[in-house]
């Protein structure tokens, strides 16, 4: 008997502790607090008012003001106290590097050195974003897939990506002086040298001086800029081709390079190529089309009508800059300036469950049809206004720049993010037909946004030691075969170094 009781007693105590179990199994997907980042157990209601810090890197004319428009707009809207920290672009990496040093990061911030995230984002200083997004479709339905994987892990998201245009510089030529000089078109890179031979010599403007200029291009520190549709046109990747499986860089690319400088060699000796090349900055051929000197020149769609051919018109009324596609290589090859944003969005990995989720509610808005009004045009009544089916720009847009978190933080994916509500629908519509005609010559770089630690010590240095021997070749200082030793010196500075670190990085992200 007593034995039974003992028996009874033993499987009472088993199926208390089987229940037991099982309750507190589904008080812990009620209840349980997760660590950061995974399937969230709190939920946001937003009744209460959270302190939320936002660093932005800013260019000319700073921020916002903590009372402006935009700030107590999207304040009220997620009972929030938006506290924005606005720090110079030119020492927005220093001031990152200080709050590292102290582990006080801001809430929501950029890091726009790729550098400086892959060394960060397996060190816990970002949230991994993966499984929260399934919650805020306007950011996943705005972003690509190829986007939200560059440069992140395998299943995780560690930044959301700053869009960009990827044809923001976009090839262009003068159709009056086409149409002076009765040439058409060129498609084809000897095509392409003779119009623009006959822009340097046959007076295309007229005034009886031999003033203009066929193309030009400008030399960065570390690369030549301007010309990328040339370069891709003799085979040459954007910074890296994957062959085979493996990665390739452009400054190893010796036939290419030879082929390329042998044309400009050409161009500049018979003065089709801008004779002030070497000395040029970034925006000087692009200047010199507008102050009415150069024929063929990379510029923004979004800025053509509204700057460059207005002010090209106070020095020639009768000018006119339309698209000119990339002309074809010699084996065919025919490519765009395509850029590949690689800046990225991210959330403090400390934050906790709740503020997670106001910020994301934040960028999911932004993301939104509404959020993508509000970021471009401003607030109806305040910053617009509509005037039957039209609408119309109010003074305090210029003064109060209600476009700047757009402009400078984060947008949609949307070339069409410089066009504004009042713009003329003739107007928007050729802006949009220069990046969607471009859009099959897209350029890709495979290894966007990948950095090695080699390249961060030793890039810079050792690729503006090739781009000089290659200006050297243009200038006819050097003999094109000269080339071959200028690569060979990069590959042994570093450059043979870089390759084995860039694959082993891609080899593990991909």
């Amino acid at each position: 008997m007593k034995k039974a009781s003992l028996i009874l007693l033993a499987v009472a105590l088993f199926l208390v502790g089987v229940i037991g179990c099982g309750n507190q199994a589904d008080d812990g997907e009620k209840q349980t607090n997760e660590p950061a980042g995974q399937s969230s157990t709190v939920k946001d209601d937003m009744s209460e008012k959270l302190d939320i810090t936002m660093m932005v890197s800013t260019a000319a004319g700073g921020g916002w003001s903590d009372d402006h428009p935009m700030v107590k707009l999207l304040n009220e809207k997620f009972n929030i106290n938006l506290k924005f920290q606005w720090v110079p672009g030119d020492s927005y990496n220093e001031k990152l590097n200080v709050l590292a040093a102290s582990n006080n990061f801001p809430d929501l911030f950029q890091i726009w050195d790729a550098s400086m995230y892959s060394k960060w984002m397996n060190k816990g200083v970002f949230l991994d974003l993966q499984p929260l997004l399934k919650d805020y479709p306007n950011i996943v339905g705005n972003v690509t897939d190829e986007a939200l994987r560059m440069m992140n892990p395998k299943d995780k998201v560690y930044g959301l990506p700053m869009y960009a245009p990827a044809f923001r510089s976009n090839l262009s030529i003068r159709k009056d002086w086409l149409d002076k000089l009765n040439l058409t078109m060129p498609t084809t890179v000897d095509e392409f040298y003779n119009v623009a031979k006959a822009f340097a010599e046959q007076d295309p403007d007229g005034n009886g001086k031999k003033d203009t200029i066929g193309f030009s291009l400008s030399v960065g520190t570390n690369q030549i800029v301007g010309i990328d549709y040339l370069k891709g046109a003799f085979g040459l990747a954007n910074n890296w081709a994957l062959v085979d499986g493996k990665l390739v860089p452009q400054q190893v690319q010796a036939a290419e390079w030879k082929a390329l400088a042998e044309f400009l060699r050409k161009a500049y000796a018979e003065g089709v190529l801008d004779k002030d090349f070497a000395v040029n900055k970034d925006r000087d051929p692009w200047n010199k089309l507008e102050a009415n000197t150069n024929g063929i020149a990379e510029v923004n769609p979004n800025e053509v009508y509204k700057q460059s051919l207005p002010t090209l018109q106070k020095l020639a009324p009768s000018a006119d800059i339309v698209q000119l596609d990339p002309p074809k290589g010699p084996t065919g090859l025919q490519f765009a300036n395509t850029i590949t944003s690689t800046t990225k969005i991210v959330l403090n990995g400390k934050l906790e469950e709740k503020k997670q989720q106001r910020v994301l509610k934040v960028l999911d808005y932004i993301f939104s049809d509404e959020g993508f009004i509000l970021t471009k045009n401003g607030i109806e009544g305040i910053h617009y206004q509509k005037d039957g089916d039209k609408y119309v720009k109010l003074d305090a847009f210029d003064a109060d720049r209600p476009q700047i978190l757009s402009t400078w933080f984060i947008r949609r994916f949307d070339p069409g993010i410089q066009i504004r509500l009042w713009d003329d629908k003739a107007y928007s519509d050729k802006v949009m037909a220069w990046f969607s005609n471009t859009e099959k010559y897209r350029w890709t770089d495979p290894a966007a946004g990948l950095v090695s630690e080699t390249t961060s010590k030793l890039g810079a240095q050792i690729d503006q030691k090739l781009v000089a021997a290659i200006v050297k070749v243009i200038v006819g200082s050097e003999p094109v075969d000269s080339i071959d030793k200028a690569i060979e010196a990069w590959k042994a500075a570093g450059g043979d170094k870089i390759i084995e670190e860039t694959n082993a990085i891609y080899a593990e992200l991909n």
